[in-house]
């Protein structure tokens, strides 16, 4: 059978990929070996929420009487509960995808792919050939040789989905979004969590800020945070694990039922034909132009597999580039300047641009604005006081970063994220009159504070 275009991979580079590739008149094939959806809607982005809203609601119901709402009787987790639930919500969410294949007479072959020639894939056995090949195979969680998992004791975030049971103790070792994130969630359910990074600071790549409050939460949920610490080794000892660590106190071991491995993720480019065909890698990762063709003529790339920042929605964005630029419609490269980043704590993280140490290392003159939740009326209300929103703009007032803290900011960030993309001015943000009383309110206060004429600070 041939194609116009086939798709290896239905992440959510994946999908989008052939979805847009189908609108534009083209037949098209999505090759997947495991469930439709990929890594984000299955075993990542999705189900992880689905937790974390359990043990958020968890944690709500404890609060319950400083609400003014009186519970009888125990208040405790169902972690088996919590993991079904999650596993309907991907079930769910991936079965949708399926629709919208069907509906866009998509052919989904189930199945291994691997390039076998020119312009040809094997599935299965079976071989397919296409004008035009995409690439979006996605990633793994990574695996240090220092720290073997064994699915049980030393587990990835694939198995952190899915335990059966909550574990008394846990070492988390990496504090990037998905470190952090499940560090949180055990935490609130009641865990002895400890937190280690490697670099500096927790969350690293966040503005130095942002660490800073998030230490402080993590500690106000009694989570072990060690930073500037080394893990030599991690191994199982009959019914826990012990883990040795070097830090600034020096060398020390510590023991605990479980340890998390998050230390990143790498990309899935072994065993698929990209040797033989001769498409360049660097560093583990496939070389692309800007609009995702790989060195031989036909074949792309989008996603975890190639440096771009490893997001959902980034692979999203340039499956929707790259099928344009193939079908002719000379779109714009994607700007990686203005992509948004979530990190689904409490309080949440949300951040896009620059932080203020690029600003400064790059030479950029900038100023800041920053508005604390504390000063806002919705927060209070809420119970949601911990956090900011800081704001900064270049020295002609436009906006190049945005940095929030807060209990719902992820939902906040498309503002900075589409006034950055258009270039707007600290002034266009704090005259645009937004709803009071709102979380969103920080915005316009920020950007107040920049220019000097805040009102509630």
């Amino acid at each position: 059978m041939h194609y116009d275009i086939l798709v290896i991979g239905s992440g959510p580079g994946g999908y989008v990929a052939a979805i847009r590739a189908a609108q534009l008149g083209k037949q098209v094939a999505l090759v997947e070996r495991d469930a439709v959806g990929g890594v984000c809607l299955n075993r990542g982005c999705i189900p992880t929420k689905a937790l974390i809203r359990s043990a958020h609601l968890y944690q709500d119901v404890k609060a319950a009487a400083q609400y003014g709402v009186t519970i009888a009787g125990e208040v405790s987790p169902n972690l088996e509960a919590m993991v079904n639930r999650s596993r309907t919500v991907a079930e769910t969410m991936s079965k949708g995808v399926q629709f919208l294949l069907k509906k866009n007479n998509i052919t989904l072959l189930t199945g291994t792919a691997r390039i076998a020639a020119h312009n040809t894939v094997e599935v299965e056995g079976e071989q397919y050939t296409a004008d035009h090949i995409i690439l979006a195979t996605g990633a793994r969680p990574r695996v240090m040789p220092f720290m073997p998992v064994d699915g049980k004791r030393i587990i990835t975030s694939t198995e952190a989905l899915k335990l059966s049971e909550l574990p008394q103790t846990m070492v988390v070792v990496g504090s990037g979004a998905i470190g952090s994130e499940l560090a949180w969630f055990y935490a609130a359910l009641g865990v002895k969590v400890t937190l280690i990074e490697y670099l500096p600071r927790l969350m690293p790549l966040e503005d130095e800020e942002v660490s800073k409050a998030m230490e402080r939460a993590f500690r106000k949920l009694r989570v072990g945070v060690m930073t500037s610490t080394t893990v030599k080794a991690a191994r199982v000892v009959e019914e826990h694990c012990e883990v040795e660590i070097e830090g600034k106190k020096g060398a020390e071991t510590l023991t605990a039922d479980i340890v998390l491995s998050a230390v990143g993720v790498e990309a899935n480019i072994t065993g698929i034909g990209l040797e033989e065909m001769g498409v360049k890698c660097e560093r583990g990762k496939v070389v692309v132009d800007e609009f995702y063709r790989t060195s031989v003529a036909g074949i792309y790339a989008i996603g975890d597999i190639i440096p771009t920042p490893a997001l959902a929605h980034v692979a999203s964005a340039e499956a929707i580039c790259c099928v344009e630029a193939i079908c002719g419609l000379n779109p714009a490269p994607i700007d990686y300047t203005t992509i948004p980043s979530c990190i689904f704590t409490s309080p949440e993280v949300a951040s896009v641009g620059l932080t203020e140490q690029q600003a400064a290392d790059k030479g950029i003159a900038y100023k800041v604005g920053r508005f604390p939740f504390t000063a806002s009326g919705k927060a209070t209300a809420s119970g949601e006081r911990d956090g900011f929103v800081k704001l900064i703009f270049d020295e002609e007032e436009r906006l190049i970063g945005a940095h929030l803290v807060g209990g719902t900011v992820t939902e906040l960030l498309a503002e900075p994220t589409l006034a950055k993309a258009m270039g707007a001015t600290a002034h266009q943000i704090a005259r645009t009159i937004h709803a009071h009383p709102s979380m969103n309110e920080a915005m316009m206060e920020a950007a107040e504070d920049a220019l000097g004429c805040a009102i509630h600070l």
